[in-house]
């Protein structure tokens, strides 16, 4: 072969190999990081309620298809970009008319799924995507629209990377920035705050029972001169402050503490309730009239902020019609995607006088 030709051929890696029968360790998951390549195996694995390594299975498709009732040649915006499922099926209801904005501002999850949308044929004179905070919806694109979804959860490509921090289950850095460029991490923060503005996060971010106990416990370590910068010290953290409960309490206990103040950490770090109300606020004069609003919540924070700006807002005349009651998904979609346990959608439906 000549010399040239071999410069230019690639260099072959050997794919890392694991031990056991099946990959734990999120970089060996290579056929969850290549659906198009191993659709059998990715089945499969949704089958079994599981989601697999690197993708995000969209929730409550058809309740929230139902209620925005997209028509071709509409406008349209998905505000939480994630892995692309919501909007793919927006742009399938669009049929090739129309337009669809999408924001996100994951800078490594946003990039690989604008590129697979495009893959399947959907250009920039039908979907653009910007890199930018849902919270300037009134930035996004001149026109204003005619439906907007809302998916306020973190998605599964983010929580199953250790390398994001976003899970006490896996060991990697404390960060849990939704986009890792910009802020401080979530280690940076804890270390900012004293032991009563700690508690005050715990609470009003998640309810937190033991939230005095575990924050008086988190500065007594940085008393003694240790460090909390990864998932696991924190993990252990509050495992030892609760191990004063009874031994069957502790391990339901120990999980769901660790999941409150995982989740209060990352409200705090992307300030997501200060975000969330910037863009309730915005969103009726970034609707046309008629305009169909439906946004998806996941602690009983989100929801009541929802809530509460539909209620007002149809009392001032800005909406027409808002959900009186939530909607959740159903039993069988709980058991295929266990993360949407939680989920609630609630809606809203524009003033027609709306200008």
């Amino acid at each position: 072969m000549p010399e040239s030709a071999m410069q230019n051929t690639p260099e072959h890696h050997r794919r890392k190999r694991y031990s056991g029968k099946y990959p734990r360790r999120f970089e060996e998951k290579y056929k969850e990081h290549q659906p198009e390549k191993y659709q059998n195996d990715i089945e499969k694995i949704i089958s079994k309620g599981k989601t697999p390594a690197g993708m995000h299975i969209p929730i409550m498709v058809n309740e929230i298809l139902d209620f925005l009732n997209i028509q071709p040649g509409q406008i349209g915006m998905d505000a939480t970009l994630g892995y692309g499922g919501h909007s793919e099926k927006m742009l399938e209801c669009l049929q090739g008319k129309g337009h669809l904005y999408a924001t996100d501002v994951d800078p490594i999850e946003s990039v690989k799924t604008e590129a697979r949308l495009r893959e399947k044929g959907y250009g920039p004179d039908l979907f653009t995507v910007r890199h930018m905070n849902f919270r300037n919806v009134d930035q996004v694109a001149e026109p204003k629209f005619d439906f907007i979804l809302a998916d306020l959860g973190v998605s599964s490509m983010q929580i199953d990377n250790p390398a994001r921090g976003f899970s006490y289950k896996t060991d990697g850095p404390l960060d849990l920035r939704l986009n890792p460029e910009e802020g401080e991490s979530a280690a940076e923060r804890l270390r900012s705050l004293s032991q009563e503005d700690m508690i005050h996060m715990f609470i009003e971010n998640s309810d937190e029972p033991y939230a005095d106990k575990i924050a008086k416990s988190i500065i007594k370590a940085y008393h003694k001169g240790n460090s909390i910068d990864t998932t696991t010290a924190l993990r252990n953290i509050i495992a030892e402050t609760l191990s004063f409960l009874p031994e069957k309490e502790q391990k339901d206990s120990i999980k769901k503490s660790c999941q409150r103040v995982f989740q209060a950490l990352r409200i705090d770090v992307n300030s997501e309730f200060p975000v969330l109300y910037d863009f309730l606020e915005k969103l009726p004069s970034c609707m046309n009239p008629g305009g169909r609003i439906a946004i998806l919540t996941f602690h009983s924070g989100e929801d009541r902020i929802v809530k509460q700006f539909f209620k007002e807002g149809k009392r001032q005349g800005l909406y027409q019609d808002v959900a009186r009651d939530v909607i959740r998904p159903s039993k069988e979609e709980c058991f295929i995607n266990p993360r949407a346990h939680s989920t609630k959608l609630r809606w809203a439906i524009v003033s027609d006088m709306n200008n």
